[in-house]
């Protein structure tokens, strides 16, 4: 069912919102997150709900600030990886949304750092996602790399994949 709440507060973080100690991160539904999906994903409509959001297992995050205002979100979500059909619990990043006026303040990072640390806990070994191509050097600079030349995905732009391994790969031990 799509979201029909209120828009998402349009008069910005609080002034004191600097890092990432200025926000703080937690589970919430996926009912939380649609505010800024819409906002900043699909400013000129489409879907904000997507197969897999009310799924026990998925895990949406909110960064607030002191005063509970949502400024960023993010959902996390056990799927096949299409660019490592190997992986043996990869799950899928989608959604990632930061309010427009506290980008690079550390709430993006937050949301990813946390989202990692979680889905590992749940016997995660690689996050992968398709991101859009001009927020590429946010998530390299989180550790994800390009694996994929750039797609379009039609109404919302240009993508590529990237992945993130949580589990370090183990060296092949020779002769």
């Amino acid at each position: 069912m799509p979201w029909t709440g209120p828009p998402p507060n349009q008069a910005g973080p609080s002034a004191t919102l600097t890092g990432v100690s200025s926000v703080t991160v937690e589970e919430v539904t996926a009912e939380v997150t649609y505010p800024l999906r819409r906002l900043v994903l699909r400013p000129n409509g489409g879907e904000i709900v997507w197969a897999g959001d009310e799924d026990p297992a998925t895990v949406h995050l909110a960064a607030r600030t002191a005063d509970g205002a949502v400024v960023g979100v993010v959902r996390f979500h056990p799927a096949p990886c299409p660019y490592r059909s190997g992986a043996a619990a990869p799950w899928q990043l989608r959604g990632m949304a930061t309010d427009p006026t506290v980008r690079g303040t550390g709430a993006g990072r937050a949301l990813v750092e946390e989202g990692r640390s979680r889905v590992a806990a749940r016997g995660a070994d690689l996050v992968w996602c398709d991101a859009r191509v001009p927020v590429i050097g946010f998530y390299e600079r989180m550790g994800f790399t390009v694996v994929s030349e750039p797609f379009d995905k039609p109404g919302i732009g240009p993508h590529v994949g990237m992945l993130d391994d949580l589990v370090p790969l183990t060296p092949r031990k020779l002769g």
